[in-house]
């Protein structure tokens, strides 16, 4: 009797090992949105969020292809892709940071990004595209391959 249960805990320890996410990989129940707010000119306004399993809902505003709320589901891995992307800028989980500048430019799309757990915890990162250095042009690049990733480019792009 005494072998059996400890066979079982071994086996459940194994289970849980194999459920655990690799390194800097996000949460499986955790909710990315980005939202990218106006410019000084017609930049497209709209809002992108995703959740672990790929469900993507998407809200343009203003100088978007797609006006109003969209649903999709995201390629294969774009959920992954985009947060692995943004990783190195999250702040600490439950923190909400602004990006530093060293020049900037004026009249920038703001850019936020809120990574949102099971549990409600919220960690958010602003950012304003006008923001200069080469840490920021690397964020400025996950940031603007965020919509292709998530399969919503073509609802982002403006019409001609």
């Amino acid at each position: 009797m005494m072998l059996r249960a400890f066979a079982a805990a071994a086996l459940l320890a194994g289970l849980a090992a194999c459920a655990t996410p690799a390194p800097g990989a996000p949460p499986a129940a955790e909710t990315l949105a980005i939202s990218v707010g106006p410019c000084f000119g017609f930049c497209p306004v709209y809002s992108v969020e995703v959740k672990a399993g790929g469900q993507v809902v998407f809200v343009g505003e203003r100088h978007t292809a797609v006006e109003g709320r969209r649903e999709a589901q995201a390629p294969a891995g774009g959920y992954e892709a985009v947060a692995r992307a943004l990783a190195p800028f999250r702040p600490a989980t439950g923190a909400s940071e602004q990006t530093t500048c060293e020049r900037q430019a004026t009249d920038m799309s703001h850019y936020t990004v809120v990574w949102s757990a099971a549990d409600g915890t919220q960690t958010t990162l602003n950012h304003d595209a006008g923001c200069m250095s080469a840490k920021n042009a690397r964020l400025m690049e996950a940031l603007k391959s965020a919509p292709a990733r998530l399969g919503v480019a073509d609802w982002v792009r403006r019409p001609e």
